[in-house]
């Protein structure tokens, strides 16, 4: 199975083909730009060197949300649009099922948190019971206190990573009851390849749609939302 898979739904940009179970190609920045300027180059890039033919791909993956507003109609838009010029269906993955993703086969609760300002964070809770992945607590935007006390409800060791952890490394390292760590670099932020393998699960539990039918998922309303609503109340 051919998979192109997108994640921009937060700091980091990555882009990712991997193929019949083998990782390709992967492209990806943490850096100071915006992904409007970044991700169509990343995929053109990873597509020439590696002398493929988008025609070919099976499906196209993409972190479907939560995240930033703005990161996931870019990458959501990107989706769509290639998905619409190659008649390839989408697999819309949830943002934070991806990021659990990065911890395959670890033996401890899996805490992915995204920082959604307003001293929120998008989680879920995760574990892998062997090679099968097991949703705990579906996706959401929480304070950092609620899924900490979640995570201690548990009783079990835990793993936390994502954007979120440098913001509330402190306050989780002060207020968990259970044993906690954070995962390294090289597995601590989005990557389009775990994507990818998320995707390809998915698949084949039938989960596929057609571009013309993906939309991201945000779980809350974006800034402007809010401030028009405020603003109408005021009236």
């Amino acid at each position: 199975m051919k998979i192109l898979a997108i994640d921009s739904s937060g700091l980091t940009a990555t882009v990712a083909l991997v193929f019949d179970g083998v990782m390709t190609a992967e492209y990806t920045t943490n850096f100071k730009k915006t992904h409007s300027q970044t991700l169509l180059p990343m995929i053109d890039e990873i597509v020439k060197m590696t002398g493929t033919d988008l025609a070919a791909l099976d499906v196209i993956a993409v972190a479907a949300g939560p995240g930033s507003f703005t990161g996931l109609r870019i990458g959501s838009s990107t989706a769509k649009g290639l998905g619409l010029a190659l008649q390839k269906p989408i697999i819309g993955v949830p943002t934070l099922e991806g990021l659990a993703y990065n911890m395959f086969g670890c033996s401890r609760v899996i805490c992915p948190i995204m920082d959604a300002r307003r001293n929120q964070v998008y989680t879920g809770l995760y574990a892998f019971e062997g090679d099968r992945f097991c949703v705990l607590s579906e996706q959401k935007a929480v304070s950092i206190e609620e899924i900490i006390e979640e995570i201690n409800s548990l009783g079990k060791p835990s793993v936390f990573l994502g954007d979120g952890v440098p913001v509330f490394q402190e306050i989780i390292r002060e207020q968990a009851r259970v044993d906690v760590i954070f995962a390294p670099a090289h597995m601590g932020m989005q990557r389009a390849a775990a994507v990818a393998v998320r995707a390809e699960v998915l698949y084949k539990e039938g989960k596929q749609e057609s571009a013309a039918e993906h939309k991201p998922v945000y779980l809350r309303k974006s800034q402007a939302e809010r401030e028009r609503e405020a603003a109408q109340k005021e009236r």
